[in-house]
């Protein structure tokens, strides 16, 4: 089994690489889908979340009102690791069971969009980061997300640095480009990954 770590900053394509990567036959693990299954309606995620916060963090129909959880945690350090200490194991012991479920051979790919920022690329055998120009990556989120171009700037200042990214990275995927050559991108990268994935020995 080959572990790899995928990151890239908002706006680069990290996440239609990694829908790019399961068209291949990855097995994905996405930190982010995780992170919203673990505090479900009737989740003990759910339960502690409520129990750490109160009522008030849940919405009319019972599910978690995530802005007003946000609103929260975001400006108070010491509330927002209390919410870490609840989800961050959660999402953990959700994450290695899907990857124990996958194959010998499989090529795991962990969506993880704070991978540089929490220092885990130790993690993983291989981390692939997505990268793109920062003008490219405003584009998008302006043009494509609907986000207005302050919104858009304070998010991506609030990052990891481009630098920072490419100094952990294995593999950088260039994603200044369109979709079909960023499908050609991919395929190379997928690859590597599987013939990575082929000369690895099974774990003593």
């Amino acid at each position: 089994m080959l572990k790899v770590g995928l990151t890239g900053g908002i706006g680069a394509g990290k996440s239609e690489v990694s829908r790019l990567l399961v068209e291949h036959g990855a097995v994905l693990v996405d930190a982010d889908r995780i992170a919203r299954e673990v505090v479900a309606p009737g989740t003990p995620g759910l339960a502690a979340v409520v129990e750490a916060f109160g009522e008030e963090v849940l919405a009319a129909d019972g599910t978690l009102d995530r802005p007003k959880l946000g609103s929260i945690v975001f400006s108070d350090p010491d509330r927002l690791a209390v919410l870490n200490g609840i989800v961050h194991p959660l999402v953990g012991e959700r994450s290695r069971a899907l990857e124990e479920a996958a194959a010998e051979d499989a090529v795991v790919v962990h969506d993880v969009p704070l991978l540089t920022e929490n220092g885990l690329a130790p993690l993983y055998d291989v981390v692939v980061v997505v990268d793109a120009d920062p003008a490219t990556r405003l584009d998008r989120l302006v043009r494509l997300r609907g986000m207005s171009e302050q919104d858009a700037r304070a998010r991506m200042a609030a990052q990891a640095t481009r630098e920072q990214r490419r100094e952990i990275a294995d593999v950088v995927v260039d994603n200044d480009v369109p979709l079909e050559e960023l499908r050609r991108r991919v395929e190379e990268l997928w690859d590597g990954l599987v013939r990575r994935a082929r000369t690895r020995r099974p774990a003593e």
